[in-house]
Formats: C-alpha cells, sequence, structure tokens
C-alpha cells in the first residue's frame, strides 16, 4: 500500500481527495492537515510515502513545508495539488524539491496514477506546469547588473546626458562612459536606447 498524507487547508477538499484515493486498491490514505506546519508534524509522526500538499494555507505556505518535511522524513515524497499555476509558484515548488506539481482539476486517475509514479521516483507534472518549466529553461536568465551600473541606466532611463549622470553621481564623464560600456556588454546592445529597453524587460530597473 501507499501511504499518502494529504495537506490542505480545506476539510471539503480533504473529504473528497481521501474519497477518491482510498477508493483504490493499492493507496491509502493515513493522515490529514490543515497548514504546513500541522503537515509537518503529521508527516514527522506517520512517515508517510506521498504527501499531497496545497500550496496556500494558513501558518506557513506549502513550498516552504515541503523543504521541511523533506529535510526531516527520509524517503518521503512531496507532490504539489494546488490551483495555482504562477511561474514563481513552480519554480519555488520544484527548487524545494518537490517531486510532482498537480492542478486541482486533475482527473481521479490522473491523481492517483501520479502519486503511483510519484512513488516509483517519478516526476509528475502537470501539462501546462511542464510548458512552464522548458520555457523557463530555454529563456536566458537575466544578466546581473552592479549596483552602480543600474544607478547609471536608470539615470540614462530619466533622459540624463553622461555629463549630467557624472555631476549627479559625482564622478567623471568617462567613469559614466565605463559604466555604459559594461552596461551594453552585459546585455548584448549597442546602445543607450536598446540598454534601457532590455533592462526594463529584464526588470533590471525596478519599478
Amino acid at each position: 500500500m501507499i501511504r499518502i498524507l494529504l495537506v490542505d487547508d480545506h476539510p471539503v477538499v480533504r473529504m473528497g481527495l481521501r474519497g477518491m484515493l482510498d477508493a483504490e486498491p493499492d493507496l491509502t490514505v493515513v493522515g490529514e492537515a490543515s497548514s504546513g506546519a500541522e503537515g509537518f508534524d503529521q508527516a514527522l509522526a506517520l512517515t508517510p510515502d506521498i504527501v499531497l500538499m496545497d500550496l496556500r494555507m494558513p501558518g506557513g505556505d506549502g513550498v516552504e513545508a515541503t523543504g521541511r518535511i523533506l529535510a526531516a522524513v527520509p524517503g518521503v515524497r512531496v507532490m504539489v495539488l494546488t490551483t495555482y499555476e504562477s511561474d514563481r509558484d513552480i519554480l519555488r515548488a520544484i527548487e524545494a524539491g518537490a517531486a510532482g506539481y498537480l492542478l486541482k482539476d486533475a482527473s481521479p486517475k490522473e491523481l492517483a496514477d501520479a502519486v503511483r509514479a510519484a512513488d516509483r521516483g517519478e516526476t509528475v507534472l502537470a501539462p501546462s506546469v511542464a510548458s512552464t518549466l522548458v520555457r523557463q529553461v530555454r529563456s536566458p536568465a537575466p544578466p546581473a547588473l552592479s549596483a552602480r551600473e543600474t544607478e547609471v541606466l536608470k539615470l540614462v532611463a530619466s533622459g540624463l546626458t553622461n555629463a549630467d549622470i557624472g555631476k549627479r553621481l559625482f564622478i567623471s564623464e568617462a567613469t559614466v562612459k565605463t559604466h555604459l560600456l559594461r552596461v551594453f556588454n552585459k546585455l548584448d546592445v549597442a546602445d543607450r536606447t536598446a540598454a534601457v529597453t532590455t533592462a526594463m524587460r529584464h526588470g533590471l530597473l525596478g519599478p
């Protein structure tokens, strides 16, 4: 039997999941928790094979609880089961060590098969989640600018000339040009306008 712990703050959701999973001959729900902290305590006490973890709950989110459980309970596999599929949520969960990321619109068969696959050591992802991860991998990480380079580029974005920027920052115009050349190199652009637009696209200049 694959022993499962349910962690979700909605009792009706837990009841539905228990009914679906207990109907399978090789699956059994051994415990329930309504928060990340309670889920951690239950995982320690019950040592389940699989934890089905919601993401957003009171008393600590599911990602934090996932990391704590994986660090404290040998052999356990944590699968996220949530209604949320933002890029940030997905990446945080996978980075925390989640063995899968499913959405709550999964069918009973899809959920049961996913639990079995996770128990075999496989990673299970909803199709939309897999697409998001592929897109993230294919997109190069934004380049890192130094604090001074960012400061200079923000002033460029505000319309100041190199001479004006130098006066504002109490540095020489030549030093401003040096910072900009480094920015151009990092962003792989050839001019000030392209540098500003590229930096804004990567979110490097803040709001």
